[in-house]
């Protein structure tokens, strides 16, 4: 009886409801994190304007990830998330590691955010405990993610939407700012303040490389689209429509909004501990620029907890029919929502974030480190997948209408780039202990597996 209620869970698909604008607005709030209305001004602080030569080496590398993802999501509709190649490329124990993985950097991404939209609305209601709106926030998005896949391609749509206009508000004011020659307290706003201040590298070479940290945190979630491929509808045509438009977005909403601020201020006026879209706004005479800005920040926080309940869901529903998780979270809802996987990844979300309040800072600090390290495994693994895929499937790798380009090189050049950062992560002393404590959630995950199998094999 049970194994037939099994194969009938197994049985059951999710449904394609995510529009070509939803998608596209996904791809793009996958690409624009928190860190860049917030954290560019500590960025720039840290490299100079030479950090805009390290988020576009960064961004070709995302590109090349995200093509080398589309291509193999695309040799299968049948794959609903990297998962599924996973387990086709490299085995079961391997898809067991990286589903879980994936599941955990984004719980600990939900974590960080949900604290973050508790911080933001202090701004605002200093006198509301900083646990009620990241309560408040997660339960309606857990409500919304319930109903429908399209609700959440809405609220990504909106959220995505809000941080667009943000962007282009800004460099549309900054580039009349420059071009009029408007002064600030620093002096004129010119493209010369570029390289007239100790010019692109003002901290020497070392600042660049260590910049590359910052920079590549700030792309992580850019490959969610790809998880979006089994609810897409026509995803033969959006996805590949969303990838191939990563660099455009990279150009215009980083490297654009960066090259504008630093050209109204010298990198060495901008404030490191204050946004510098808050001051550029605020030069202006916009009297409510830091609410302004609050707000985005606080709807990018709720974005990025909103990916965070979809992807862990969705990758729970992943492991579970693959039988790497309970098949009750394979159950879907009469609207083809994993509403199990959702509660499930919520309730431990919901347990994170009180345990944040009772633990150290440092060791929250330390969860959120380790997904990061976590996240360069992930996109390392997908690229090794691709070559599999390459090399064992040559005959349905020249069928595909979307082919990664400059293949093998561009998977050689990703890897070594991945290894590069996890160096840079080395030299780092707030990012270091990371890396030593990483492999123990590897070993805990090879263990665990071990286990099941074990514990499945005698149950024979």
């Amino acid at each position: 009886m049970t194994d037939n209620i099994n194969k009938e869970i197994h049985k059951q698909k999710l449904e394609r409801g995510l529009k070509n604008r939803h998608v596209q607005l996904i791809a793009i709030g996958g690409a624009i994190g928190t860190g860049l209305f917030l954290g560019s001004g500590k960025s720039i602080h840290f490299a100079g304007p030479s950090i805009l030569f390290a988020y576009l080496i960064t961004g070709i590398i995302c590109f090349l990830i995200m093509r080398s993802l589309g291509e193999l999501l695309l040799s299968n509709l049948e794959y609903h998330s990297f998962v599924d190649f996973v387990q086709d490329y490299l085995g079961n124990m391997a898809a067991f590691i990286t589903g879980w993985t994936y599941w955990f950097c984004w719980i600990s991404i939900a974590m960080a955010d949900l604290t973050a939209v508790g911080l933001y609305t202090q701004y605002w209601l200093p006198g509301v405990p900083q646990w009620v709106p990241g309560l408040i926030a997660l339960i309606i998005l857990l409500i919304m993610n319930l109903a429908t896949v399209k609700l959440f391609g809405e609220m990504e749509f909106w959220f995505a939407l809000i941080k667009v206009i943000a962007i282009l508000a800004l460099i549309v004011i900054g580039l009349f700012m420059i071009f009029t020659g408007f002064t600030t307290h620093s002096g004129a706003a010119s493209f010369t303040n570029l390289w007239s201040h100790g010019g692109m590298f003002p901290n020497g070479f070392n600042g660049f490389i260590l910049s590359f940290q910052m920079v590549v945190f700030a792309f992580v979630g850019i490959e969610l689209v790809g998880l979006t491929a089994g609810e897409t509808k026509d995803p033969e045509k959006v996805i590949p429509k969303a990838i191939n438009n990563i660099p455009i977005r990279v150009l215009l909403f980083y490297i654009g909004a960066l090259l504008v601020i630093m050209s109204i201020y010298p990198w060495k006026a901008i404030n490191p501990s204050e946004s510098p879209f808050v001051q550029v706004f605020a030069a202006i005479g916009i009297v409510a620029a830091a609410s302004i800005i609050n707000f985005v920040v606080l709807t990018s926080a709720a974005s990025a907890c909103n990916s965070a309940v979809f992807s862990t869901s969705r990758m729970v529903y992943s492991l579970a029919k693959e039988n790497n998780a309970p098949s009750s979270l394979a159950k879907l809802t009469s609207r083809k929502v994993p509403n199990n996987a959702l509660f499930f990844s919520t309730i431990v979300i919901l347990i994170g974030v009180t345990l944040n309040y009772i633990m150290p800072e440092g060791v929250f600090t330390l969860i959120t480190s380790i997904s990061t390290v976590c996240f360069i495994f992930i996109w390392g693994i997908t690229v090794i997948c691709h070559m599999k895929y390459r090399k064992t499937k040559p005959d349905l790798a020249k069928e595909n209408k979307f082919k990664m380009p400059l293949y093998p090189l561009s998977n050689y050049l990703i890897l070594a780039f991945l290894a590069f950062i996890l160096v840079v992560l080395a030299l780092a002393e707030d990012t270091r202990v990371s890396l030593f404590v990483t492999p123990a959630w590897f070993i805990l995950l090879i263990a665990i597996y071990k286990m099941r199998k074990a514990k499945a094999h005698q149950a024979e």
